[in-house]
């Protein structure tokens, strides 16, 4: 089989550098008419197909995009099975739950950002032992990262914002130097709790996420602003479903309401407690579609979830182009649900 032709090739046909081969390929309006009819007279001669790297070679860039998300899981996935019996099964809290469906939505909408500016998305998930290696490698793939705060060490991310744009999703930026995309967290958790208080409630019990999660942060100080001194059980979750199951179990009081660090962790709790007479009220954070349609429907603050991956990647791209632009910080508005968990 013949070498494919490669850009050096066309270059050299065309009697132009690789540089302004690029450039036809990446912006041929910047090009003079003559030289990018040559160009393009090459390439189809040659039979020649643009491939990334190619396309990259004039301003040094891949073209991808990078979203690093952590995983809040540690549960082998089961062997592959050689047998073909349907087995049935009692209960659902042995079965393995690795959705995340906050993720999905983010995802989503840095998918659509990225494909609309001509960037491809790179995705990767870690945890513990195998962070470093994970987010050093997409780092070294990538023109930008796009990383949740408060996930990946700072020292690191202090790294890689030498050599490519770091945006965080979360956080609003005062403590460090990186861009940041967040919802207005506080103000929202916080508006949600003053609705509780008009319903009604004087104690409470408050599901966090794992430690060091800006939004969790955020929240928290949101929900603490607004009940003050009044009695609060906090307990620690994982934001899975299965997390909130095993948060509603290990509680030593009955509040009157149940406030949850996310939307999936409120669902949890409602596998376990089902409100009688509207008591206990429990809520979420997120406005993720399974809370919806749970049993009773689940009151939360909705945030533009797939928006924020939208601007994570707009952002990114944003300080391609002008690097030495003032950091930014984005906050996009959130929305209060009422629905039967607490309406």
């Amino acid at each position: 089989m013949p070498k494919p032709p490669t850009v050096y090739d066309v270059a050299a046909q065309a009697g132009v550098s690789i540089a302004t081969v690029s450039r036809v390929i990446r912006d041929p309006d910047t090009v003079k008419a003559a030289t990018r009819d040559r160009v393009n007279a090459a390439i189809e001669q040659l039979g020649y197909v643009p491939s990334a790297s190619a396309r990259g070679l004039a301003a040094r860039r891949t073209n991808v995009i990078g979203l690093f998300f952590p995983r809040h899981d540690d549960v082998e996935p089961p062997a592959l099975a050689e047998q073909t019996e349907v087995s049935v099964i009692t209960g659902d809290d042995e079965q393995p739950e690795n959705e995340n469906l906050y993720y999905d939505e983010v995802l989503r909408g840095a998918e659509l950002e990225a494909s609309r500016r001509g960037f491809a998305l790179m995705i990767a998930s870690g945890t513990g032992g195998e962070l470093e290696r994970l987010v050093t490698d997409l780092a070294g793939r990538v023109d930008g990262l796009a990383v949740l705060a408060g996930t990946v060490p700072m020292e690191m991310l202090e790294r890689v914002a030498r050599h490519i744009p770091v945006v965080l999703l979360g956080g609003d930026g005062r403590q460090d130097r990186f861009d940041h995309v967040h919802s207005n967290n506080g103000p929202g958790m916080k508006k949600l709790a003053e609705h509780l208080l008009e319903r009604g409630a004087k104690s409470f019990a408050y599901v966090r996420g794992p430690e060091g999660v800006a939004d969790d942060d955020e929240r928290f100080g949101g929900f603490s602003q607004a009940v003050g001194d009044r009695p609060v059980e906090v307990v620690r979750g994982d934001f899975t479903r299965r997390g909130g199951r095993a948060a509603a179990r290990a509680l030593t009081s009955t509040p009157d309401a149940i406030v949850c660090a996310n939307d999936q962790t409120a669902l949890g709790v409602l596998d376990v407690i089902t409100p009688h007479e509207g008591k206990p009220l429990v809520t979420g954070f997120d406005g993720i579609a399974a809370g919806r349609h749970s049993s009773p429907s689940l009151t939360t603050v909705h945030q533009p979830m797939s928006e924020l991956g939208r601007a994570a990647i707009d952002v990114v791209t944003t300080r391609l182009e002008h690097p030495d632009a003032p950091r930014q910080t984005r906050t996009l508005p959130v929305r209060v649900i009422l629905r039967e968990s607490a309406p």
